[in-house]
């Protein structure tokens, strides 16, 4: 009987698997949460990974950015100065979920550092 009412609601469109999934990633994204962790939470969810995947690389969304404001809003404006420091910050933005791209834009570092 629930299969039944799900999938009549799914013909219908009021439950729509992408519309939950652009949803969620938006939300998540404002709560500072990187791409990363936030297609792990989609698959704990059921959305399929190749939907999830396509919604993290809209080109509209700067995860860099996103990661700057996540660092900024923790840490505060100043960048770190110490390798202890920046490597704590960088654990961090890896545990929101974001990749190594994002976190040495956050951290402002070159790949040399």
């Amino acid at each position: 009987m629930i299969g039944t009412a799900l999938d009549a609601l799914e013909a219908s469109g009021t439950l729509a698997t992408a519309r939950f999934a652009e949803s969620f990633v938006r939300s998540r994204a404002a709560k500072g949460q990187g791409p990363m962790r936030i297609r792990a939470e989609l698959a704990e969810r059921g959305v399929a990974d190749e939907d999830g995947a396509a919604l993290l690389k809209n080109p509209d969304f700067d995860w860099a950015a996103a990661a700057r404001a996540a660092r900024a809003k923790r840490f505060g404006a100043a960048l770190p100065r110490e390798f202890k420091e920046r490597a704590r910050q960088a654990r961090f933005l890896q545990q929101r979920g974001f990749d190594g791209a994002a976190v040495r834009a956050a951290l402002e570092l070159e790949d040399s550092d």
